[in-house]
């Protein structure tokens, strides 16, 4: 399956979740088992000759892809999540979002100091959520050695808050 399949797939929806916003709607890629499947070794592939030791996926749609690409790579899994939602103590950080302001938290053992770990979401947009999601990982010791994609918005420059990181997109808009 190439490129050009798997973006046909993305449904464009106007003015969501707020008008003159076009949301890159990803539901009928994980609907169709091919494409999934696709998006998933292509995202392995990109790691290709790196050891990792962890997946960490951040809130919400990074847990499909993260968790798919942990079991795919034999690893463990690890979320980021909005504030208030992991049961065990926490290291957080505030973050700026594309329509707002959030507070992410992964909890304080997630990753062993000096553990390699890829962070996948599903959209890189601003680069926030993934920049701090970065400085999270960090915070607790681990190395992150790829931030990994589904969909890229070139247009909004979010690898500008990357640029220390290797990072990866499977389809740019």
């Amino acid at each position: 399956m190439d490129l050009k399949s798997l973006k046909a797939k993305v449904r464009n929806i106007p003015d969501f979740p707020k008008k003159g916003i076009l949301f890159r709607d990803i539901t009928p890629l994980l609907k169709d088992a091919k494409s999934l499947r696709e998006i998933i070794a292509r995202l392995a592939r990109s790691l290709k000759g790196q050891k990792v030791s962890t997946v960490v996926g951040i809130e919400s749609r990074g847990f499909i892809f993260g968790t798919a690409l942990a079991t795919k790579l034999g690893v463990g899994f690890v979320p980021i999540r909005k504030k208030g939602k992991l049961p065990w103590k926490t290291k957080q950080i505030a973050c700026t979002l594309e329509y707002g302001k959030e507070i992410l938290e992964i909890h304080q053992d997630a990753v062993k100091r000096g553990e390699k770990v890829v962070i996948v979401d599903d959209l890189l947009a601003t680069g926030g959520t993934a920049a701090a999601a970065a400085k999270l990982v960090k915070s607790i010791g681990g190395k992150v050695v790829k931030i990994a994609f589904v969909i890229e918005l070139g247009f909004l420059n979010g690898r500008e808050k990357l640029k220390k990181h290797d990072v990866f997109s499977l389809l740019q808009y």
